[in-house]
């Protein structure tokens, strides 16, 4: 179990939002935060504890710049996604990322599409490749791929199979559970079980963390396995109900304290 730190860029700027707002209109975007400090800030603040495996995610067009700055700060520390396609997925890797995060690339008209997958395998290699399977929770119970920006639902259900299937093409999954993304609500325990139970390589969990209460549930229902990342309620982004210091800490004695 491990704490992932994150990097979100939202029109040049490291920001925290509440991921089922980012609609195409900036207008009815819901921010939670806005740093004064550029990404490269946070990038060596990771670096300087020793925290590994971090996200930069680019939410939207024109975080590119910014993006590669934080990368710069602290090459092959930080994974990147945000656009991540076959054309560019080099470039990226070049520009100092230790792997791709990839989502929407994978999805033509909202299915998963084998062939672009194949695509970005001629491309790098599968321990350079994270696979992004952020989801929704369906009035079924099960649990749906969001791409374009969590905005569109796709055919893909994350389940056992399609853990399992996916899992030989990349090292890694990045799962935001979409519904509490950014509320600082708590997390949706349920899926954090199902990535346990049903992923073979290793899984950050990222939606709804909002005190160390919750870390200790990922804990509980992770099996000690799935690593997590935090956004709104740290203090390093404007929270008050967790501190960095505190999961710096806890990420050093392997959660053994918590």
């Amino acid at each position: 179990m491990h704490f992932r730190p994150c990097i979100d860029i939202h029109n040049g700027q490291v920001k925290q939002i509440v991921g089922s707002s980012l609609e195409k209109d900036p207008a009815v975007l819901q921010t939670n935060f806005v740093s004064d400090k550029e990404p490269d800030y946070f990038a060596q603040l990771y670096k300087k504890d020793g925290l590994m495996g971090g996200h930069v995610i680019m939410l939207g067009p024109g975080n590119k710049d910014a993006a590669k700055k934080a990368l710069q700060a602290a090459p092959n520390t930080l994974q990147v996604g945000g656009g991540i396609t076959a054309d560019n997925a080099e470039e990226w890797l070049a520009a100092g990322a230790e792997k791709v995060i990839v989502t929407s690339f994978l999805f033509e008209q909202n299915d998963f599409s084998k062939k672009r997958l194949d695509e970005l395998g001629q491309k790098i290699s599968k321990d350079k490749l994270v696979i992004d399977l952020s989801c929704r929770k369906s009035s079924n119970g099960k649990y749906y791929v969001a791409c374009n920006r969590w905005q569109t639902r796709t055919s893909l259900e994350v389940h056992k199979e399609s853990l399992q299937a996916l899992s030989a093409f990349c090292s890694e999954f990045l799962i935001h559970a979409v519904d509490v993304e950014g509320k600082q609500s708590g997390i949706d325990p349920q899926l954090v079980e199902l990535l346990a139970s049903s992923s073979p390589i290793p899984v950050t969990y990222a939606g709804g963390v909002q005190s160390l209460d919750d870390v200790r549930l990922i804990k509980k229902f992770g099996g000690g396995k799935i690593d997590f990342t935090v956004g709104s309620a740290l203090d390093l982004f404007g929270g008050k109900r967790l501190k960095y210091s505190q999961l710096v800490e806890l990420e050093h004695h392997d959660f053994r304290n918590l």
